[in-house]
Protein backbone atom coordinates (compact mmCIF):
# COMPACT_ATOMS: atom_id res chain seq x y z
CA UNK A 1 0.00 0.00 0.00
CA UNK A 2 1.14 3.64 -1.14
CA UNK A 3 -0.37 6.39 -0.06
CA UNK A 4 1.13 10.14 -0.95
CA UNK A 5 0.54 13.62 0.51
CA UNK A 6 1.87 16.58 -1.88
CA UNK A 7 2.02 20.46 -0.20
CA UNK A 8 3.46 22.76 -1.83
CA UNK A 9 3.36 26.94 -1.35
CA UNK A 10 4.08 29.53 -3.77
CA UNK A 11 6.86 30.52 -1.38
CA UNK A 12 8.77 27.75 -0.36
CA UNK A 13 11.24 25.03 -2.41
CA UNK A 14 9.61 22.22 -0.83
CA UNK A 15 7.36 19.84 -1.74
CA UNK A 16 6.33 16.52 0.57
CA UNK A 17 5.33 13.37 -1.23
CA UNK A 18 4.72 10.90 1.94
CA UNK A 19 5.04 7.37 0.63
CA UNK A 20 4.54 4.45 3.31
CA UNK A 21 4.81 0.68 2.32
CA UNK A 22 3.53 -2.42 5.02
CA UNK A 23 6.26 -4.53 3.83
CA UNK A 24 8.86 -5.87 6.36
CA UNK A 25 11.81 -3.64 6.95
CA UNK A 26 15.27 -4.36 5.10
CA UNK A 27 18.06 -5.13 6.64
CA UNK A 28 20.72 -2.24 6.79
CA UNK A 29 23.98 -1.53 8.55
CA UNK A 30 25.66 -4.45 9.77
CA UNK A 31 22.36 -6.64 10.16
CA UNK A 32 20.23 -3.63 11.42
CA UNK A 33 16.95 -2.39 10.66
CA UNK A 34 16.11 0.97 9.08
CA UNK A 35 14.38 3.14 11.75
CA UNK A 36 12.37 6.08 11.17
CA UNK A 37 14.70 8.69 12.40
CA UNK A 38 13.58 11.96 14.38
CA UNK A 39 16.90 14.06 15.16
CA UNK A 40 19.40 15.09 12.84
CA UNK A 41 20.29 14.43 8.74
CA UNK A 42 18.30 11.18 7.61
CA UNK A 43 21.24 8.28 6.39
CA UNK A 44 18.91 6.78 3.45
CA UNK A 45 21.01 3.75 4.39
CA UNK A 46 19.75 3.22 8.17
CA UNK A 47 16.29 5.04 7.85
CA UNK A 48 13.35 4.94 6.26
CA UNK A 49 13.44 8.49 4.70
CA UNK A 50 11.93 10.69 1.80
CA UNK A 51 14.04 11.17 -0.96
CA UNK A 52 15.59 14.74 -0.30
CA UNK A 53 16.30 15.67 -3.15
CA UNK A 54 12.38 15.02 -4.62
CA UNK A 55 11.44 17.12 -1.78
CA UNK A 56 13.00 19.94 -3.28
CA UNK A 57 12.52 21.96 -6.53
CA UNK A 58 15.24 21.44 -8.18
CA UNK A 59 13.66 22.93 -11.29
CA UNK A 60 13.22 26.09 -9.70
CA UNK A 61 16.72 25.90 -7.12
CA UNK A 62 19.31 25.05 -10.39
CA UNK A 63 18.19 28.00 -12.10
CA UNK A 64 18.83 30.30 -8.73
CA UNK A 65 21.98 28.74 -8.85
CA UNK A 66 22.95 28.88 -12.37
CA UNK A 67 22.62 32.52 -12.27
CA UNK A 68 24.58 32.69 -9.08
CA UNK A 69 21.59 33.53 -6.73
CA UNK A 70 20.88 33.21 -3.23
CA UNK A 71 17.95 31.30 -2.25
CA UNK A 72 16.26 30.43 1.00
CA UNK A 73 14.97 26.42 2.09
CA UNK A 74 12.60 27.52 4.55
CA UNK A 75 10.44 24.92 6.41
CA UNK A 76 8.65 24.07 9.93
CA UNK A 77 11.40 22.66 12.43
CA UNK A 78 12.21 18.71 11.72
CA UNK A 79 11.00 18.98 8.44
CA UNK A 80 13.83 18.17 6.62
CA UNK A 81 15.96 21.07 5.44
CA UNK A 82 19.22 19.95 6.45
CA UNK A 83 18.65 16.95 4.94
CA UNK A 84 17.94 18.38 1.41
CA UNK A 85 20.93 21.00 1.50
CA UNK A 86 23.21 17.76 1.94
CA UNK A 87 21.81 15.84 -0.28
CA UNK A 88 21.48 18.98 -3.24
CA UNK A 89 25.36 19.14 -2.03
CA UNK A 90 26.16 15.62 -3.14
CA UNK A 91 23.52 16.17 -6.31
CA UNK A 92 25.59 19.15 -7.25
CA UNK A 93 29.19 17.86 -6.96
CA UNK A 94 27.92 14.91 -8.62
CA UNK A 95 27.18 16.65 -11.89
CA UNK A 96 30.88 18.12 -11.70
CA UNK A 97 29.66 21.75 -12.53
CA UNK A 98 30.46 23.31 -9.34
CA UNK A 99 32.09 22.37 -6.13
CA UNK A 100 29.80 22.42 -3.65
CA UNK A 101 30.14 22.21 0.47
CA UNK A 102 27.63 22.81 2.99
CA UNK A 103 28.13 24.37 6.30
CA UNK A 104 26.64 24.47 9.46
CA UNK A 105 27.02 27.62 11.47
CA UNK A 106 25.26 27.46 14.74
CA UNK A 107 28.73 26.85 15.80
CA UNK A 108 28.80 29.89 15.80
CA UNK A 109 26.16 31.03 18.11
CA UNK A 110 28.30 30.29 21.01
CA UNK A 111 30.05 33.15 20.05
CA UNK A 112 27.32 35.74 19.49
CA UNK A 113 28.87 38.56 20.98
CA UNK A 114 32.27 37.78 20.05
CA UNK A 115 31.94 38.65 16.39
CA UNK A 116 35.96 37.76 15.88
CA UNK A 117 35.21 33.92 17.58
CA UNK A 118 32.22 33.49 15.65
CA UNK A 119 33.88 34.20 12.09
CA UNK A 120 36.76 32.21 13.31
CA UNK A 121 34.42 29.36 13.81
CA UNK A 122 32.80 29.09 10.48
CA UNK A 123 35.93 29.94 8.02
CA UNK A 124 37.38 27.06 10.07
CA UNK A 125 34.26 24.51 9.88
CA UNK A 126 34.40 25.80 6.07
CA UNK A 127 37.82 25.06 5.68
CA UNK A 128 37.42 21.62 6.89
CA UNK A 129 33.77 20.64 4.55
CA UNK A 130 36.56 22.05 1.97
CA UNK A 131 39.48 19.48 2.57
CA UNK A 132 36.84 16.72 3.46
CA UNK A 133 34.19 16.76 0.73
CA UNK A 134 35.83 18.71 -1.66
CA UNK A 135 39.46 17.48 -1.07
CA UNK A 136 40.69 20.91 -1.58
CA UNK A 137 43.29 22.44 0.55
CA UNK A 138 43.24 25.82 -0.10
CA UNK A 139 40.67 27.34 2.44
CA UNK A 140 42.62 24.96 5.10
CA UNK A 141 45.94 26.66 3.85
CA UNK A 142 44.77 29.90 3.26
CA UNK A 143 41.92 30.84 5.52
CA UNK A 144 43.67 32.41 8.53
CA UNK A 145 45.93 34.51 6.72
CA UNK A 146 43.09 35.96 5.16
CA UNK A 147 41.02 36.40 8.34
CA UNK A 148 44.56 38.40 9.74
CA UNK A 149 44.73 40.61 6.94
CA UNK A 150 40.86 41.39 6.35
CA UNK A 151 39.96 41.52 9.88
CA UNK A 152 36.94 39.78 11.20
CA UNK A 153 34.50 42.10 9.48
CA UNK A 154 35.17 40.87 6.16
CA UNK A 155 36.77 37.75 6.72
CA UNK A 156 34.10 35.87 5.04
CA UNK A 157 33.98 38.00 2.36
CA UNK A 158 37.88 37.27 1.61
CA UNK A 159 37.76 33.78 2.09
CA UNK A 160 34.72 33.03 -0.17
CA UNK A 161 36.53 35.87 -2.99
CA UNK A 162 39.77 34.43 -2.84
CA UNK A 163 38.81 30.61 -2.84
CA UNK A 164 36.55 31.49 -5.57
CA UNK A 165 39.32 32.95 -7.56
CA UNK A 166 41.24 29.94 -6.88
CA UNK A 167 38.88 27.11 -7.93
CA UNK A 168 38.38 25.44 -10.88
CA UNK A 169 34.76 25.48 -10.92
CA UNK A 170 31.96 27.73 -9.44
CA UNK A 171 31.40 27.11 -5.75
CA UNK A 172 28.64 26.45 -4.30
CA UNK A 173 28.28 27.30 -0.32
CA UNK A 174 25.02 26.40 1.22
CA UNK A 175 24.95 27.55 4.59
CA UNK A 176 22.49 26.11 7.42
CA UNK A 177 21.17 27.28 10.62
CA UNK A 178 22.45 30.69 9.64
CA UNK A 179 18.90 31.94 11.94
CA UNK A 180 20.29 30.34 14.88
Amino acid sequence: MTAEIQMQTSHSFMSWRFSFSLRPPLATLAGMARFFNTAGPVKPEAHYCLSPLERIRLDEILPLIEQEKYFVLHAPRQAGKTSCLLALMDYLNTQGQYRCVYINVELAQAAREDVAAAMQAILSQLAYQAESVLHDEFLPAHWQTIFAQSGAHAALYGVLARWAEASPKPLVVLVDEIDA
